[in-house]
């Protein structure tokens, strides 16, 4: 059977931590930053973690990850 391939796409944006959860970047923080809080954009500099509901679908996506 020949190898499966990941998504390019997926495998630019999620990283697995060795717990097996699944960081991902903030949405939010690319362009019409004038109008949003010094705060929030401190807040959505650090990463976050996928949702145990999306897991699966993220997972499918990156054959080898774990």
């Amino acid at each position: 059977m020949p190898k499966m391939k990941t998504k390019r796409a997926a495998a630019k944006r999620f990283k697995v931590t060795p717990s097996g959860l699944i960081k991902r970047g903030q949405a939010n923080r690319r362009h019409i930053l004038t109008k949003k809080k010094r705060a929030r954009l401190n807040k959505l500099k650090n990463a976050a973690y996928v949702a145990h509901a999306d897991r699966w679908n993220v997972l499918a996506c990156l054959p080898y990850a774990l």
